[in-house]
């Protein structure tokens, strides 16, 4: 089970397309209240901001600990560092993924102990290493050879993890052309690692961000189950098995549920030993749905026959998402006919356009809020001061459930 030919057999399966009906998440929706959103835009505005119901991040957590009960979730810091959040995460027993020492920083002035934090960036520089590893980081990833000889040579015994190429089907974004070593790469990283003596101690894989198709997670389990065989047989000791983020939740397009996700997660981790830790890196699915993005409708104008509008936060501000192809539900107050808008941010550079021929009302004006749904993640967190216009606000508090 663990020589070449099988490795490469399961490296080339395809995953499997599940029938519509089963992509849709029928649970009911939770998201932050819209009436708390108006009312928190209406007493004080001063700026975009983000609000957040760290409730529903517990809920989320809950969940899917419920739907993968083998799975421990490990937050990726990235998707919203704000220390409000970490510190529920905290609480509610998540670890946590980082792929930088100031999010390390973040967490160790918290308490969290860094011999739980995984270091999952696989490019680093060996300064960042070094800091990582003096601070007590003992877990870092890898997806070259020269990563996994950058990482031995800093701290000869760092536990690493081997970041392998995954089916990106039926995902929004598709991250497997920057990160993940194909099948030939990770053999040689494996070679590699035995012949240095380096800890390579186990597998990571990413399905891509907004995984709407369950079946990437059956085939980059069988991915994963491949290469421990083909580790053991080089005398290594695999023993962690990370499966990575990619969890989606609710925009416009339907979704797998995380209980539709968890069946065929547990079912590809019936053939890892009980003794493997295994481990998930949930960012977006943990504090998306928790939180709402909130601006205001700067001025519009009519350009070429065509409808514009301009907003107090845009790509520079906290919604570039919006420009990779995230489709996020706007509501306003308005409720005049539908209509196409072009709409652009604050600043003064040309690719600072929010949305293309976005259909919204047709009276829009000067003053308006737009409140964007589901915003808690990657928002804030991308927000530059760029033209000097101000950092969007955060506001966290905790509802009653």
């Amino acid at each position: 089970m663990g020589d070449r030919s099988t490795f490469a057999r399961k490296q080339s399966a395809q995953p499997r397309q599940q029938p519509q009906e089963q992509l849709f998440d029928t649970h009911p929706e939770v998201s932050l209240d819209f009436e708390t959103v108006r009312q928190a835009a209406r007493q004080k505005y001063n700026r975009p901001f983000l609000i957040l119901d760290t409730a529903i991040v517990r809920g989320k957590v809950r969940r899917f600990r419920a739907a993968m009960p083998r799975v421990r979730p490990h937050y990726a810091v990235k998707a919203n560092p704000d220390r409000r959040v970490l510190k529920v995460l905290v609480q509610e027993g998540a670890g946590f993924e980082i792929a930088s020492v100031a999010e390390l920083d973040i967490l160790l002035s918290m308490g969290v102990s860094a011999a739980e934090v995984f270091y999952s960036n696989p490019v680093k520089s060996r300064d960042a290493i070094a800091y990582a590893a003096a601070k007590g980081v003992e877990w870092f990833v890898v997806d070259s050879g020269d990563e996994l000889r950058r990482v031995y040579e800093v701290k000869p015994d760092a536990k690493q993890y081997l970041r392998i190429a995954a089916p990106n089907i039926g995902s929004d974004w598709p991250l497997s052309g920057k990160f993940g070593a194909g099948v030939g790469d990770a053999r040689e990283i494996v070679a590699l690692a035995a012949k240095l003596g380096a800890d390579l101690a186990g597998v990571t894989f990413h399905v891509g961000s907004q995984c709407r198709n369950p079946e990437n997670w059956r085939v980059a389990l069988e991915k994963a189950r491949s290469l421990f065989d083909l580790m053991t047989k080089a005398g290594l000791k695999p023993r962690l098995l990370n499966i990575g983020g990619g969890f989606p939740v609710r925009h416009v397009k339907p979704i797998p549920s995380i209980e539709t996700i968890g069946a065929v997660v547990n079912e590809g981790l019936k053939a890892f030993p009980e003794d493997v830790q295994v481990i998930a890196e949930p960012g977006r699915f943990l504090v998306s749905d928790a939180g709402y993005f909130v601006c205001r409708v700067l001025g519009t104008a009519t350009r070429a026959g065509k409808r514009w509008m301009h907003w107090d936060a845009g790509l520079f501000g906290g919604v570039i998402e919006s420009s990779e192809g995230l489709k996020y539900r706007v509501r306003t107050d308005r409720s005049g006919p539908d209509i196409p808008w072009t709409v652009g941010g604050p600043t003064c550079d040309s690719v600072d356009i929010v949305m293309r021929d976005e259909p919204l009302p047709s009276d829009l004006q000067e003053g308006d809020f737009i409140y964007i749904k589901n915003a808690g993640a990657y928002t804030t967190a991308y927000a530059s001061q760029f033209n000097g216009f101000p950092l969007p606000e955060v506001r966290v508090f905790e509802s009653a459930g």
